[in-house]
């Protein structure tokens, strides 16, 4: 049950950070709601999840997932250029995640 804790509070990061770029600046209602919900839910997720997970695990991860999220996104919606340096940092990113999961089994 942590580790589904711990996928939701990082999908809710990764809507988090996509709504703010679209609320400019949180000048823009809806967007502005969505990242501030986005962030409570994230916030309030991933607690429940440490509850049970390794700190040194649960954090890295949730904040692993939400950039590799935010980056993939930025890509597809944004049109954010993308280059080999940026890739091998998701690419290194992902390995992370893989070995600190790996790590709590």
């Amino acid at each position: 049950m942590p580790w589904v804790l711990l996928f939701f509070a990082s999908v809710c990061e990764v809507i988090f950070a996509v709504a703010m770029k679209q609320s400019q600046g949180l000048t823009k209602l809806i967007p502005s709601i969505i990242t501030l919900v986005g962030a409570a839910g994230g916030i309030i997720l991933l607690s429940l999840a440490l509850k049970t997970l390794p700190l040194g695990i649960g954090y890295p991860i949730w904040t692993g997932v939400g950039m590799v999220g935010t980056v993939v996104l930025g890509l597809l919606i944004f049109g954010e250029p993308i280059g080999a340096l940026k890739v091998s940092g998701v690419v290194l990113i992902l390995i992370g995640i893989i070995l600190l999961h790996s790590a709590d089994s």
